[in-house]
């Protein structure tokens, strides 16, 4: 009751004072100054002419008042949003007057899924215009008071305003809304991109202390969780997720061990042919089943990969076990044309690579039409390297199929295409997200698919998520689709029982078409 009560003899002192020295005393002087000059002639209006400027004077009023940005300290060049120390300051002011006003805040964390490839992919200045229009729309997104500020490369941080009721349901509409903001299409290049973006946030009473910094850390603990998930996920802080990431953190030193125990294996997407619905290939993809912590996604452990020179190992485990899938599929009578393993460029530019990819095809025996050699665009658009060129080249006279993967970011040119002896392209799920809603996608995935069609190669459509985008792809003239709505990517032993359970489908829906037809 009394902290209440002083609370509120606060509130009219520093509404008195705001009324006495601030900018509203302005409304009272023409009043004062002809009431002077009415009761006391010319001489009170001299004086008052002097005295008043010189009381308010005397009060600093006429000290120009500090702008936010100045009081917030050096902003980032690139978005000129304030640096992560004015969200720390932000948020320990709040805590500091919680007491007193009663009022809650929180943070929340922020980035851009998968910014670095947009970097690898575009440069520095394209990545540069993407993180200034991702700040305008953040800022565009907030209340009056937020704070959003830039952390390292597309990551922000935002300090909510304080206010009554921060809780977690609104905590998850205002990271939602957001998310929204940022998923508007980005127009770069003449290119449209449709970003997205993770969501960590922490609600300062599940924090282990009640202040700025460890807020902050918190809200980016909830972040590394969300994206552990997937793109744009939206994760609260617990004391858990926290101990994930120390778990994570030593995931680096196990990688090796991992590799050679069989741990770290290929699991496989499903691709389907528009015209017939038929299963036209898999794709596989480096999966960690960890005996402790579940299965681990490439982003988590693929780094570490690299850091121990193990890219390659890692190559031979994909294909081996690639190739041993392909036999067994058809040993249970699954046709699966072919199935698609990822080299990069590192990998490329082995010698022996088409040496080695032989005898392992030999040795199970399997046709090179069989293996599809997937190649980002990123490295045939920037290849200056004469074994990676030599290499495609050999591994497509060979028979081997060649795909060129995430059409439309790496900038690969038509002559490129040709060059490479390129048999299919598969389009970034950049192009194929809304395609069904989105004229201009609609005009953009269209001109792909005619120059594809003019050049004779076949195409496939990666990241589709939606049976209308599935549909209106069909309807284009795309020749294969791939993502989440036809299947999510699974292990060997999984992929036996969805291609019994989608045949069956495939063929009820046969005789249906065949009834009423």
């Amino acid at each position: 009751m009394r902290q209440t009560l002083g609370r509120h003899l606060s509130h009219i002192r520093q509404s008195a004072k705001t009324v006495l020295v601030g900018p509203q005393i302005l409304a009272f002087i023409p009043a004062l100054t002809l009431g002077g000059y009415w009761y006391g002639g010319e001489g009170v209006l001299l004086f008052m002419a002097i005295i008043i400027p010189a009381m308010l004077g005397l009060v600093n009023f006429f000290t120009p008042v500090p702008s936010p940005r100045a009081a917030i300290g050096p902003v980032d060049p690139v978005t000129k949003l304030p640096l992560r120390d004015a969200l720390v300051t932000a948020l320990d002011q709040a805590f500091c007057k919680e007491p007193e006003t009663g009022l809650r805040t929180a943070a929340i964390a922020l980035e851009i899924d998968d910014f670095s490839q947009y970097q690898e992919q575009f440069g520095t200045v394209a990545s540069d215009t993407i993180l200034m229009q991702v700040g305008e729309r953040i800022k565009g997104a907030l209340r009056e008071g937020d704070i959003a500020v830039r952390n390292d490369g597309g990551m922000f941080g935002i300090a909510l305003a304080p206010a009554q009721r921060l809780d977690l349901e609104s905590l998850i509409q205002i990271s939602a809304s957001l998310q929204a903001a940022i998923a508007k299409p980005l127009i770069l290049d003449g290119l449209r991109i449709f970003l997205t973006a993770s969501v960590g946030f922490c609600i300062p009473r599940r924090a282990s202390e009640k202040n700025g910094l460890i807020c902050l850390e918190s809200a980016e603990v909830a972040l590394a969780d969300a994206q552990s998930s997937g793109v744009g996920a939206i994760r609260a802080y617990s004391p858990q997720p926290r101990r994930k990431k120390i778990q994570r953190a030593g995931l680096v030193g196990e990688v090796a061990q991992a590799l050679e125990c069989g741990q770290i294996t290929p699991w496989f997407q499903p691709q389907l042919s528009t015209d017939t619905g038929e299963i036209s290939g898999m794709e596989a993809l480096a999966r960690w089943e960890h005996p402790d912590r579940g299965v681990i996604l490439p982003g988590a452990f693929l780094p570490g990969i690299a850091t121990a020179g193990l890219n390659e190992r890692l190559s031979e485990i994909i294909l081996f076990h690639s190739l041993t899938a392909m036999q067994k599929w058809a040993s249970a009578k699954h046709n699966v044309p072919q199935v698609g393993v990822n080299f990069s460029g590192e990998e490329l530019s082995n010698p022996h690579l088409c040496e080695k990819i032989r005898w392992e095809l030999d040795r199970f025996d399997l046709a090179p039409s069989q293996l599809s050699v997937e190649v980002l665009e990123t490295v045939i658009a920037r290849s200056d390297n004469d074994m990676i060129t030599r290499n495609i080249a050999r591994l497509a006279e060979l028979g081997c199929g060649i795909d060129l993967d995430d059409f439309g970011t790496g900038h690969a040119s038509i002559a490129n295409i040709r060059r490479f002896s390129v048999r299919r392209i598969k389009i970034d799920r950049s192009f194929v997200i809304n395609v069904d809603t989105d004229r201009q996608q609609q005009q953009m995935l269209t001109a792909i698919l005619e120059m594809a069609e003019r050049l004779g190669v076949e195409t496939l459509a990666e990241g589709v998520e939606t049976a209308g985008e599935h549909t209106l792809l069909a309807q284009l003239g795309c020749g294969h689709v791939q993502g989440y709505n036809i299947a999510k990517p699974m292990c060997f032993a999984d992929t036996l029982d969805w291609m019994k359970t989608y045949r069956g489908k495939l063929i009820e829906q046969t005789k249906i078409r065949r009834r009423t037809g």
